[in-house]
C-alpha cells in the first residue's frame, strides 16, 4: 500500500500593488533564462493576496525590508530583499530572483516557510523581524531586461 504524504499547506502572504506588478514583470522576462526561478516567484505571486500599497502591515517582507530570519539548522540572519541588480551578498542585500529571496517575500514577522536551495536541499526558515525601509521599497523598478537578467546569472552561481 502507498503512503500519502501530505505537502505542508504554505503560509499566507500579501503583497502591495506596485511590488505585485513589477515582480511579475521581472519574473516573465526571467523565464527563458531563468525558468526554475521565474515559475518560483509566479507561483508565490499568484498565490499572494494583492492589497494597495499603503495597506501592506508593516510587519509584512516587501522589496525594500529588512528581514531578521532563523533557519531550520539555528541560524540567525539579516537581509536586505531588493531587486536583482541591486542585490550584493556582503552587503546583507538578496536578490528576490533566489530561493531564499522568493520565500521570504510576503511573509510577516512570526510565520515560517519552506525553500528549496540551488542543490535542491529542503529547508525552512522563520521570519523574526521585518523593517521596511519606505525610501528603498521604491527605490528601484527591475532593469532592462539586460541588465537584470546578468546580474540574475550571477546571483545563481
Amino acid at each position: 500500500m502507498k503512503k500519502h504524504t501530505q505537502t505542508p499547506r504554505k503560509p499566507s502572504i500579501v503583497i502591495g500593488e506596485t511590488d505585485h506588478q513589477r515582480l511579475n514583470k521581472l519574473a516573465l522576462a526571467a523565464a527563458d533564462r531563468l525558468p526554475e526561478i521565474s515559475d518560483g516567484l509566479l507561483l508565490e505571486l499568484e498565490r499572494a493576496r494583492v492589497v494597495s500599497d499603503a495597506a501592506v502591515p508593516g510587519n509584512v517582507v516587501r522589496m525594500g525590508s529588512t528581514v531578521e530570519y532563523e533557519t531550520d539548522t539555528g541560524d540567525r540572519r539579516t537581509v536586505t530583499l531588493v531587486f536583482p541588480k541591486d542585490a550584493d551578498i556582503s552587503e546583507g542585500k538578496i536578490s528576490i530572483l533566489t530561493p531564499i529571496g522568493t520565500a521570504l517575500l510576503g511573509l510577516s514577522a512570526g510565520q515560517t516557510m519552506g525553500w528549496t536551495a540551488r542543490d535542491d536541499a529542503q529547508h525552512k526558515l522563520t521570519v523574526l523581524a521585518v523593517t521596511v525601509h519606505r525610501a528603498e521599497a521604491n527605490v528601484s523598478a527591475p532593469p532592462s531586461r539586460q541588465g537584470f537578467l546578468h546580474k540574475a546569472e550571477n546571483d545563481l552561481r
